[in-house]
């Protein structure tokens, strides 16, 4: 039997900015109208409602995002096992968070979907996402729910590196998106734009109004 050559690095590199570029063009597409605020991230029709996020909560109990509505949510797809990208996110967001007036910080909250429902199950999932902050919810979706809920989203990953069936990196979409208290989508920021904590506050507290 013949087995395919694996995939060079530098292909599933290619295929993750790809990835990138993909999510801010059909964030633009989204666009509009001219917002007359200048936001740090790329905006959204603030009239285009999110895509619905259904599974499994970190606590083990059915979670939507529609049951936070009445807060302002990060939404973000990554996986326990990411070596920088999905650390650095929450730990950024954290961040953010904390830089909010303290009357605000209650409204606002991050949300961790994970892409890799083969190895992140619930209670490290729980573990993962408390220990950046304990507001922070955790999705577990399982496939094929989690494709589609993805290319809803607008979100592309894919297996690499693999080396067996448990050992394996995941390239994927690095946007946050903003979700206001009506639960529309306003704002994707790439992972790379957080480290500008003050722009990004500046667009949460704008969003919040």
């Amino acid at each position: 039997m013949t087995t395919s050559a694996p995939r060079p690095f530098w292909s599933s590199l290619l295929w993750a900015l790809l990835a990138v570029s993909l999510l801010l063009g059909s964030a633009w597409a989204y666009a509009r109208f001219k917002s007359p605020y200048p936001f740090y991230g790329t905006v959204f029709n603030p009239e285009t409602a999110a895509p619905t996020l259904a599974g499994i909560g970190e606590d083990g109990r059915p979670f939507a995002l529609s049951d936070l509505r009445g807060q302002t949510v990060a939404v973000f797809f990554g996986f326990l096992h990411c070596p920088n990208i999905c650390p650095t996110t929450l730990a950024s967001l954290e961040r953010v968070r904390q830089a909010l007036p303290e009357a605000d910080r209650a409204n606002f909250r991050t949300v961790l979907v994970t892409l890799d429902p083969a190895r992140d199950d619930v209670k490290r999932l729980r573990e993962y996402v408390t220990y950046f902050s304990a507001s922070a919810r955790g999705v577990f979706i399982p496939e094929p729910q989690l494709a589609d809920t993805a290319a809803a989203w607008g979100v592309g990953y894919q297996k690499a590196a693999v080396q067996s069936g448990t050992s394996y990196q995941i390239n994927h979409t690095t946007g946050v998106y903003l979700i206001d208290r009506e639960g529309r989508r306003r704002v994707v920021w790439d992972y790379t734009q957080l480290t500008n904590v003050d722009r990004v506050v500046a667009d949460v507290r704008q969003v919040m109004r």
